[in-house]
């Protein structure tokens, strides 16, 4: 497959999500992007436009932050993390956002770390 193509259709998934997916301050969206080396979560209230928490694997506040890479560990370590850090925030619902990509494996660990973490979604 062509990689234009393939961002293509990777494009087309996460407007197809985002046209349904959408953040309050009640209940932010929980935006979660990979790229090829680094995991990146925000906490988003679309209603205002800003960022209400954030977390990725470059951030100082994580540890270990050099042994991560964009894996099934490192997702599962930040999903953690992510919750805590919602929790501080006073998040406790979110909208999970998986910005186009397919809910399994990285994802999927990310999202049910931050699940035992006591974010509700």
């Amino acid at each position: 497959m062509k990689s234009n193509n393939k961002q293509h259709k990777v494009q087309k998934r996460r407007w197809r999500t985002r046209k349904k997916v959408v953040g309050s301050a009640v209940r932010p969206r929980m935006s979660v992007r990979f790229t090829g080396k680094n995991i990146y979560v925000q906490f988003i209230d679309d209603a205002n436009g800003h960022t209400v928490a954030s977390v990725s694997s470059m951030h100082k506040s994580v540890e270990d932050r050099d042994q991560l890479k964009a894996n099934v560990a490192s997702a599962t370590k930040l999903g953690a993390q992510a919750a805590s850090i919602a929790k501080e925030a006073g998040i406790e619902k979110v909208v999970f956002d998986r910005s186009g990509a397919k809910y399994h494996g990285k994802v999927k660990a990310l999202a049910d770390a931050a699940r035992d973490g006591g974010l509700t979604f």
